[in-house]
């Protein structure tokens, strides 16, 4: 009796998610969207994302717990390319929660545009890519640039997407983050998260409450070729998360 039990719990937090989202996403949403008509006003507009960030996180009732790793502190005035494994969809919510001070916009899916409300929002603070046409993925650098010089960070989560073989620790990274970190001359900031593939998975029926761990792993300089970069940041995020899952089982 206990799994389907539990099963009908994690489909009624689900749909407290539907609720929440549908409540935030058009609270926020309205001043997201006005202000995203002027890109000088963007960072007036993050304010209103960060807060539907933590509405959205908090009100699933997660929460994070950030470890340093790295004693390097991150310069207000300067643009960076943030990166992190990618678990969950919440992961979206817990950069924009760990970004005070560095507005940024994330490089997604052109598929999530469909979804109703979220989806127009959505593609005007982000950089949209099809990952099947080669035209569009070239485009990607000239977009990110762009944003860049309006004052912007991005968000890379270069795995590319969550794998659907769950035993995958860490996904092969894709090229993207690395290259624009090169050609822009952009610092790399690094996160582990741990816990997120376990509390909120894209499987609608499994799933629970708990705290995220957030490790800050450091900040790579772009003076390494867009190789080393790419090899460094898999090798220092695989090894955080191969050490810190084993001691905590």
């Amino acid at each position: 009796m206990a799994k389907p039990v539990s099963k009908i719990l994690n489909y009624l937090w689900r749909i407290w998610l539907f609720l929440i989202a549908f409540v935030f996403t058009i609270l926020f949403g309205i001043p997201v969207y006005i202000l995203s008509f002027n890109k000088k006003h963007y960072r007036y507009a993050y304010y209103f994302i960060r807060c539907w960030s933590y509405c959205m996180f908090f009100g699933m009732g997660l929460r994070y717990e950030l470890t340093k790793l790295s004693r390097q502190k991150l310069d207000k005035n300067q643009q960076y390319v943030f990166i992190s494994n990618h678990t969950s969809i919440m992961d979206i919510m817990l950069m924009c929660i760990l970004c005070p001070d560095h507005p940024i916009c994330f490089v997604g899916k052109r598929e999530l545009v469909k979804i109703p409300i979220f989806g127009t929002i959505y593609k005007r603070i982000c950089v949209m890519v099809d990952r099947k046409s080669a035209r569009s993925r070239a485009d990607v650098y000239r977009r990110c640039a762009e944003k860049m010089e309006e004052g912007n960070s991005i968000v890379i989560f270069p795995e590319g997407g969550v794998p659907d073989d769950t035993s995958i620790i860490l996904d092969e990274f894709k090229d993207g983050a690395f290259i624009l970190s090169s050609k822009h001359h952009s610092p790399i900031v690094v996160y582990t998260f741990i816990g997120l593939k376990e509390m909120f998975p894209f499987k609608a029926s499994e799933g629970y409450p708990g705290k995220v761990k957030v490790y800050f792993n450091g900040i790579l300089e772009p003076t390494l070729s867009s190789k080393e970069l790419k090899m460094s940041s898999f090798e220092t995020i695989k090894k955080t998360l191969v050490e810190r899952c084993i001691n905590k089982k």
